[in-house]
């Protein structure tokens, strides 16, 4: 699994490539986290290359979630589709977070939140 982070102006970009599984799921965790806690309150998370994704790692979205709402941000989940797309559906995820099409529309999201 390799992380890559990018800022754009208050907003943390994030994006993940691989798998997301109980042997990645820990230290994507302490990473995401480490990036909220640092003061990035606005996160965007890039599923674009993400190949799978199991419990452990629906655990993290979790983690990372209640991390951001405790520093009064917020979290957009991009580049979901396909079987990704299905598993999100499956485990009931869907309903959970806000997920968008594209990193760019994600970050337009939250620029929007963030005007008003």
């Amino acid at each position: 699994m390799e992380i890559s982070i990018t800022p754009f102006e208050n907003i943390t970009a994030v994006s993940v490539k691989g798998r997301v599984d109980s042997a990645t799921a820990d230290s994507l965790t302490a990473r995401l986290v480490e990036i909220v806690r640092s003061g990035a309150a606005q996160l965007v998370i890039d599923f674009k290359e993400i190949s799978y994704i199991s419990s452990a790692g629906f655990r993290t979205l979790l983690i990372t979630e209640r991390a951001v709402e405790e520093g009064n941000g917020a979290m957009v989940l991009c580049g979901i589709s396909g079987e990704m797309q299905r598993l999100f559906e499956v485990s009931g995820f869907l309903e959970l977070f806000t997920i968008l099409p594209n990193r760019d529309d994600a970050l337009a999201k939250l620029r929007t939140a963030t005007d008003t």
